[in-house]
């Protein structure tokens, strides 16, 4: 399988829950990413698979991984991937336990900016979503109508049906 498709693939894997799947094929398409040194789009394929560590609850590999993302993402100037891998970095943050409240809003908070820069609303709704669900977790509720009133706002607006019924659940 050619190493774009494994990533892909490997992503799907991680949106419908597959995690044992996942881990391995992304693991081995970071692999060969690195080994035959392709640049184009590493940023997110690491995060990819930083994801998936989050996912299967293996928070410290996830972090370390979404920093390199991060710092590739910096390399070669793909600000795009930036913004989302700054929200990786605060759903990481926010998973923590206890989460580390102030960074993980930062991290949400650099995202939001970044995506409102680069018109990227789905990633806007996403920002929100996540600090909706970090101060639920924490007990500030009327932080938590604000935020997932407006993810609720954004993902309507876009017919992100998908997405909608994990905002209204929170």
């Amino acid at each position: 399988m050619a190493v774009a498709s494994a990533f892909r693939l490997g992503y799907a894997y991680i949106l419908s829950g597959r995690i044992a799947e996942a881990l391995p094929l992304l693991e081995k398409a970071v692999e060969q990413s690195a080994s035959t040194a392709q640049t184009r789009d590493l940023s997110r394929n690491v995060a990819w698979l930083s994801e998936a560590y989050l996912v299967a609850g293996r928070t410290d590999d996830a972090l370390k991984l979404a920093l390199h993302a991060r710092e590739l993402s910096f390399t070669y100037r793909e600000r795009g991937h930036q913004a989302w891998i700054l929200r990786l970095l605060g759903e990481i943050i926010a998973h923590r336990n206890p989460p580390e409240v102030e960074q993980a809003e930062d991290y949400y908070r650099q995202a939001i900016a970044l995506a409102e820069e680069l018109g990227m609303r789905p990633l806007q709704g996403h920002c929100h979503l996540g600090l909706g669900t970090l101060y639920r977790r924490i007990g500030k509720l009327d932080l938590v109508r604000s935020e997932l009133s407006d993810t609720i706002k954004l993902f309507h607006a876009m017919g992100m049906t998908f997405w909608l019924p994990r905002a209204q659940a929170e």
